[in-house]
């Protein structure tokens, strides 16, 4: 098995817990995906920030395509590792 992992970035913390609730529906992951908040560069102000989701995926089961299209929905985007 490897240590795969996919990150998608999302605007605000109310569309990654959402995204993270449909995830788990949609994709029927074994493990509850992580959020992480990630400052924007040169920002104090906690709007001024994307949100992380990040998906062990080590049976690689996991469409990056689909979680491109995924994150879309969410008006974010899936980083490429």
């Amino acid at each position: 098995m490897s240590d795969v992992r996919h990150v998608l970035v999302l605007p605000d913390r109310d569309a990654a817990e959402e995204a993270v609730e449909a995830l788990a529906e949609r994709f029927g992951l074994a493990e509850e995906p992580q959020v992480v908040r990630d400052a924007l560069a040169g920002e104090d102000d906690a709007e001024d920030a994307q949100w992380l989701i990040v998906l062990r995926d080590e049976a690689e089961a996991l469409d990056p395509a689909e979680l491109d299209a995924f994150a879309g929905e969410w008006e974010g985007w899936r980083e490429e590792p």
